[in-house]
């Protein structure tokens, strides 16, 4: 038998060409989606990464001999370029770190008064005291000033004193001072001094004059260490391991008093207190003891009162020589004997740096302001170190644990990124927007998934074509409706609408499923022959205008509503339920939210039904089976895994919605299910924040770490919808 060559026409040639060439730029646009998924979970990691990696300490890169006495104080400015060196002399030297002996030194100021004592404001403020057994006292500024001359620049310092004169004389100084402590803001001063007779004075100037002054009435003995709070309201005294804490009575300059607080005891003979610092901001005191750990304690109001109370420890080794409080964070560093430093922030409680940069401990250290250098001096030479710590701020237990931030009065959760002060504590726990968000695609999936998914049953089974081919495109179209525009109207119109009639809002949701069953009942009951006149697939024109007028009556009789079972003031009630009210809350998001939401229920859920073969429902009503039995059993189940898909299709599109809950939800990061309050979720977080942060800061990361998790929350979800639908479809194939 001859057997004829295998030939393509032309026609079919080209065809064969274009199947070829459609298949490759199908597979190539989903390669590129899958690349592209790939490329933007890359870029989302590296710059979420840097928040958990170590810090870094560049030491020793310049070095300036100083041939003078054991420092009392050294300043840095933010170049790492200059120095300033007060000795105990009283001399105040300012250095230019170049390394060139001969030129270092530019200026050099002499101290007015005979240096007994020495005192030094917080870092952030940058003043420096020094005073005579006799009373007398010099404040002063060092100011690393640069001037410019043609193309150079010029060091040129300055030292600015709190008063005309380069000192001033202590009123009433009858016995040698020993001790002394002050603050000083501009035009305004708070010094503190404990003379020979262990009596304790406190004096405030105003304007270089001294306004007040106040003594305690009962000596303070063996008081080592004063500290005063850079606005002068708080005074503490240590006594070896107790602490006095006096606060300022008045603000009145002709009556201000300190009045003793409390007692505070540190520590106990086996845990001795070496030294108190305060911290960053002056909320809270770091004390160290002679085992190497150190404490941060701060006020914590409890029953009315606030109390100097411990938060928490930092074990550090018993070789700790010093600690260094960072200028503006909330962090501090740590000397050791052997040279190690360590840097440690207290509200994530992060060690963010362990390195040994040094030979041994440095006798003196400081921070320049913007915290990017760190100033040693030992054995008679400057060394400055570059510090990188950009994100000391985040932990994990910062972003997922409770922590307790300063004068609050225990750990909580909360997501504060701002304020108008430079030394703010940052607040960057995840978990109330985190919470927010699943908050607000709770509610509405709570609304969207009844109607969406009964409907779609609704009209794909029970509904008349002609009806079908109506109502289906309409729903659709629905989807089209820009989310900008939901969330403008659910937060001027809807919202003001709710308020005004909250009353009629909850009771609807009692009347609505009510005024529903009873319409069933009531056509349940009518005779055949009237109930036969409507064919079957458009019962729905009749339950629509009577759930309409349900609507009208309930708002119109709001008030009425809120009398009869709401004692006249609905929100009242609720508040003595323990339900306080928001006008943008969960309620308004979930009508606004699920609105959106359902058409892609609908759609995806109807067409699942839809497409379930007509032979199967058929079968089971010839052998019997009832329509609603056909229903569950046969179309629902063989649908099932298409219902779950878009389900799952609803809730990623809920979680990542941004204009709704933006616009709807009074962005306010609260942990509460409670429907009649809001909530902030991390899509709206990362669409009002972004464009404030600082690029490259904690604050910058985090947002996209809030994207990233977005990200993976949305890829888990349509994940487990395929697993599930596979599975769902293996199980159900035999129908």
């Amino acid at each position: 038998m001859a057997s004829a060559d295998f030939s393509l026409r032309e026609r079919d040639r080209k065809r064969l060409y274009k199947d070829r060439l459609f298949r490759m730029a199908v597979s190539f646009g989903g390669v590129g989606v899958l690349a592209a998924l790939v490329l933007i979970f890359v870029y989302l990691a590296m710059m979420v990464l840097p928040l958990f990696s170590s810090s870094q300490l560049e030491p020793a890169i310049k070095q300036q001999a100083i041939s003078a006495e054991q420092p009392v104080a050294i300043g840095l400015n933010d170049y790492g370029e200059h120095a300033y060196f007060l000795s105990e002399d009283g001399t105040l030297t300012f250095w230019a770190l170049d390394g060139n002996d001969n030129q270092a030194q530019k200026a050099a100021y002499v101290s007015h008064v005979t240096p007994d004592l020495f005192a030094q404001s917080m870092p952030a403020l940058g003043w420096l005291g020094i005073a005579s057994k006799q009373g007398e006292v010099s404040l002063f500024q060092p100011e690393f000033s640069v001037t410019l001359e043609g193309n150079k620049r010029t060091f040129d310092p300055e030292v600015f004193y709190f008063s005309d004169q380069p000192s001033i004389t202590l009123p009433s100084v009858d016995s040698p001072v020993t001790q002394f402590a002050f603050t000083a803001n501009e035009g305004s001063a708070v010094i503190v001094t404990r003379d020979e007779q262990d009596r304790v004075t406190a004096y405030w100037y105003e304007d270089e004059v001294n306004t007040h002054q106040f003594q305690f009435s009962q000596p303070i003995s063996d008081v080592e260490q004063i500290l005063l709070t850079p606005n002068g309201e708080q005074l503490y005294l240590r006594v070896g391991n107790d602490l006095i804490v006096a606060v300022q009575s008045s603000l009145s300059s002709a009556s201000r008093e300190y009045q003793v607080r409390e007692i505070v005891t540190l520590g106990d003979e086996e845990k001795l207190v070496v030294d108190i610092a305060l911290l960053s901001g002056a909320y809270s005191l770091l004390v160290s003891y002679q085992d190497g750990q150190v404490s941060q304690w701060f006020d914590v109001l409890t029953d009315g009162e606030r109390t100097l109370t411990p938060i928490r420890h930092f074990k550090l080794a018993s070789e700790l020589k010093s600690i260094l409080p960072d200028t503006y964070r909330k962090g501090f560093y740590s000397f050791y004997a052997n040279g190690t430093v360590q840097s440690h922030y207290t509200t994530s409680e992060k060690l963010s740096l362990f390195e040994r940069a040094f030979d041994k401990a440095p006798s003196a250290a400081a921070m320049s302001l913007n915290e990017k250098f760190l100033l040693t001096y030992s054995d008679g030479a400057l060394s400055v170190s570059e510090v990188d710590n950009e994100y000391p701020e985040i932990s994990f237990s910062s972003l997922w644990k409770k922590v307790w931030y300063e004068s609050y009065p225990e750990p909580q959760f909360v997501w504060q990124t701002t304020s108008a002060s430079d030394e703010f504590e940052a607040k960057f726990s995840l978990v109330p927007i985190a919470f927010g968000t699943l908050k607000a695609a709770f509610y509405a999936m709570l609304f969207a998934i009844p109607i969406a998914v009964l409907g779609a049953i609704y009209t794909a089974y029970f509904m008349s074509a002609q009806m079908r081919r109506v109502v289906k495109p309409s729903i659709e179209l629905m989807e089209a409706l820009p989310t900008v525009i939901i969330g403008f109207l659910a937060g001027l119109w809807f919202a003001p609408i709710v308020e005004n009639h909250l009353a009629a809002v909850v009771s609807l949701l009692i009347f609505l499923p009510m005024m529903t069953v009873i319409c069933g009942v009531v056509w349940h009951i009518l005779p055949k022959a009237f109930t036969s006149k409507l064919p079957n697939g458009w019962h729905a024109l009749i339950l629509m205008p009577i759930l309409a007028g349900t609507i009208v009556l309930s708002m119109t009789q709001s008030g009425n509503i809120e009398a009869a079972m709401f004692d006249g003031d609905i929100r009242l009630y609720f508040a003595n339920h323990g339900f306080d009210f928001d006008q943008r809350n969960a309620l308004v998001v979930g009508f606004a939210m699920g609105f959106a939401v359902i058409p892609t229920i609908f759609t995806i859920a109807e067409d699942a039904i839809f497409s379930v073969p007509k032979h199967l429902s058929d079968g089971s009503l010839a052998l019997g089976a009832t329509p609603w039995q056909t229903l569950i059993y046969v179309v629902l189940l063989t649908a099932s895994p298409g219902i779950f898909s878009a389900i799952m299709m609803g809730l990623g599109r809920a979680v990542g919605e941004t204009m709704i809950v933006l616009m709807a939800t009074g962005n306010t990061p609260i942990m509460d299910w409670n429907i009649l309050e809001g909530m902030r979720t991390l899509s709206a977080t990362i669409a009002v924040e972004m464009p404030e942060s600082e690029v490259g800061s904690s604050h910058f990361r985090l947002l996209f770490l809030a994207a990233l998790l977005l990200l993976i929350f949305t890829f888990a979800v349509n994940s487990l919808a395929e697993w599930v639908r596979q599975r769902l479809r293996e199980k159900y194939r035999a129908l």
